[in-house]
């Protein structure tokens, strides 16, 4: 009996037991699936608190999107067509993103963001082989790449865009006339243009356009190393074109930084290290809070090698940079006139379906500690180049900037 007693009074326990870890258990659910429905509900207030923690910034605001829903539905009943539901999507975004004020910081939709991208990395497709900048808020075209079609077709340097086809884009960026332009290898872009007095309409056969970010050649004893953009391979680039030039060798060097607006600040970082060792490149500062500082590396091919850095009102961003790196440690001069004048910093963040936001995250520095967010680099030897001088085949700039080894 005792035996039978005490095997019940075991058996009664398990199922006490049994039973506390069965609600503990469903205690533990309930808890976890609340847990897991405030995170669904409000992750990102989640992440936004755990983020710094791990050096990611997260925003847990919002917006009241009521009335932009209201507007597409008062919209969707009175339009008489047919909407394009994400080209609404896409233009809400891009106002939004407008009304930030910052003319850098932009939304680009799928298309946009493919095409820039493909932009930085030299592959643009069909095109016609001009490189676009802006003077006097006009879309101008500044150089003409050798054995594209705008070349052949008759365009100038100095050209006023106007038209392409028959989108008036005299008040567009440049990266909006350069969009229009593009298209399908073998197909026709019609571009009007202002030159001088007069108005004249070119037909160009779109082609597979060439153009690495990097040239190099000898002159005079001199070598030049021009730079378009900085993207992926420039950095491996300028540093293949310096070798070979100081194995010629060459008693000089001119960094020709003309018409380059900008791309990856860690191209940037890298060219530099060319001719710096182990030095201040840029420093960044948010808030007015220094948050990072950018040091060159330590193989340097071109150190002690005098250096002339041509620059023109293009040269901006990443370019500047470079020039403002070079110049703070006496390393080199420039001639040219002064420079863009962009001190910002952009960061790239996809989006939904494609689209992409390039957003303004810091302001950068050079090593003096000077932004350029407004007055650019001056120049040490001021020269200017006329666009009869480009379209006459003469280059005072760089004439000017070969001077200084005689």
């Amino acid at each position: 009996m005792k035996v039978t007693q005490s095997s019940d009074v075991v058996s009664r326990e398990k199922q006490r037991r049994r039973r506390r870890v069965s609600v503990s258990n469903i205690f533990v659910a309930a808890i976890l699936l609340m847990i897991g429905f405030a995170a669904g509900t409000r992750s990102q207030e989640i992440y936004a608190a755990i983020g710094p923690m791990f050096g990611i910034r997260v925003s847990a605001d919002t917006l009241n999107l009521a009335s932009v829903q209201r507007t597409f539905q008062a919209l969707d009943v009175n339009y008489d067509g047919k909407l394009d539901k994400q080209a609404l999507v896409d233009g809400a975004n891009r106002g939004m993103v407008e009304a930030a004020g910052d003319k850098y910081t932009v939304f680009m939709s799928a298309k946009e963001a493919e095409e820039f991208n493909k932009s930085l990395s030299g592959d643009i497709g069909g095109g016609i082989g001009v490189e676009i900048g802006m003077r006097d808020d006009k879309p101008t075209v500044i150089r003409l790449l050798d054995g594209n079609p705008a070349k052949k077709a008759g365009v100038l340097a100095g050209d006023i865009i106007i038209k392409v086809n028959d989108d008036v884009v005299l008040n567009a960026d440049t990266s909006t006339v350069a969009s229009k332009i593009r298209g399908e290898v073998g197909t026709t872009v019609k571009l009007t243009v202002v030159r001088g007095d007069s108005e004249k309409v070119i037909d160009i056969t779109r082609a597979k356009v060439v153009n690495p970010s990097v040239y190099s050649e000898t002159r005079d004893n001199i070598g030049i190393i021009k730079v378009s953009r900085f993207d992926e391979d420039t950095a491996l680039l300028v540093r293949n074109a310096a070798e070979k030039l100081k194995k010629e060798p060459v008693k000089g060097v001119i960094l020709d930084l003309r018409g380059n607006g900008g791309g990856f600040l860690t191209a940037a970082q890298e060219v530099a290290g060319v001719w710096l060792d182990n030095k201040i490149v840029v420093s960044e500062r948010v808030g007015g809070k220094e948050t990072d500082v950018l040091r060159s590396g330590g193989d340097t091919v071109l150190q002690g090698m005098k250096t002339i850095v041509l620059v023109d009102g293009e040269t901006a961003s990443a370019s500047e940079i470079v020039a403002g790196a070079l110049r703070d440690h006496g390393v080199a001069q420039l001639v040219g006139v002064t420079t863009f004048g962009k001190g910002t910093v952009q960061k790239m963040v996809d989006l939904d379906a494609g689209s992409l936001l390039k957003v303004t995250v810091a302001r950068w520095y050079t090593p003096n500690g000077k932004n350029l967010s407004a007055g650019g680099l001056k120049p040490d030897k001021k020269v200017g180049l006329s666009a009869e001088d480009v379209n006459a085949g003469k280059d005072p700039q760089l004439d000017a900037a070969l001077a200084v080894f005689k």
